[in-house]
């Protein structure tokens, strides 16, 4: 499908790599995580190609009823710092960037950190409809394909986010980002930002592979659930 995939324009700040010492927590490291990311890695494979028409299916329904690509390409923050190319459904109007300075004051997440809006009007019909299904994350699947995200973790931030972070916030970043994580089986968006970190940080302290399928098998419920998809 050409075009289908565009990057957003990139943002001029630049986040720092942050290196192990800044981070001081556990580490998830081992022969348990080799295994969880080649767990992670055979599961995106396997999920692409069940899911390879459904997608197909949601590209075509975003490009048809609103003008702009099918899939995006973010610019988001992950292990350590280090930024990458994060894809996704297309859930908003193609000039949601230009219009985010105008809807500042319109904010309804607790903290600086993290732009959200219940209503945002830039949000399509059917974007409103990805989200609240959370089908606008399905091509994270590339992203842990290639060893970027995981498929449990915390969810990667925004450069702009990452910058009105204090030292304990950038604790989340010592573990590789993921589709789905604790805090996503807790309340999603309806959670404020510190207790959102919290989860994050009892993530990382707590991880291990049951753990992770814990929180798998409980992420249909909270998807379905559709409590704090906005």
């Amino acid at each position: 499908m050409r075009n289908a995939v565009t990057r957003e324009p990139e943002l001029e700040v630049v986040v720092a790599p942050v290196g192990v010492d800044a981070v001081a927590y556990r580490e998830l490291k081992g022969f348990s995580y080799g295994v969880k990311r080649a767990f992670d890695r055979m599961v995106a494979a396997a999920a692409l190609v069940v899911l390879a028409v459904p997608m197909l299916v949601i590209a075509a329904v975003v490009r048809l009823t609103s003008p702009g690509p099918a899939i995006i390409g973010q610019t988001r923050v992950g292990r350590y710092g280090r930024t990458f190319t994060f894809y996704k459904f297309r859930s908003m109007r193609e000039d949601a960037e230009l219009l985010r300075d105008d809807l500042e004051g319109e904010n309804n997440h607790d903290a600086p950190q993290i732009f959200k809006m219940r209503r945002d009007p830039r949000v399509t019909p059917v974007g409103r409809f990805l989200r609240r299904t959370s089908l606008d994350e399905l091509p994270n699947l590339f992203n842990v394909l290639k060893g970027e995200m995981s498929i449990i973790g915390p969810r990667p931030p925004l450069p702009r986010e990452v910058m009105h972070y204090d030292a304990h916030h950038l604790q989340r970043l010592s573990a590789v980002p993921g589709i789905t994580g604790l805090w996503q089986v807790r309340g999603r968006s309806e959670l404020p930002f510190e207790e959102m970190v919290e989860l994050d940080l009892e993530y990382i302290e707590r991880w291990s592979l049951m753990f992770d399928l814990i929180i798998l098998l409980r992420t249909p419920l909270a998807v379905f659930g559709g409590r704090g998809a906005w």
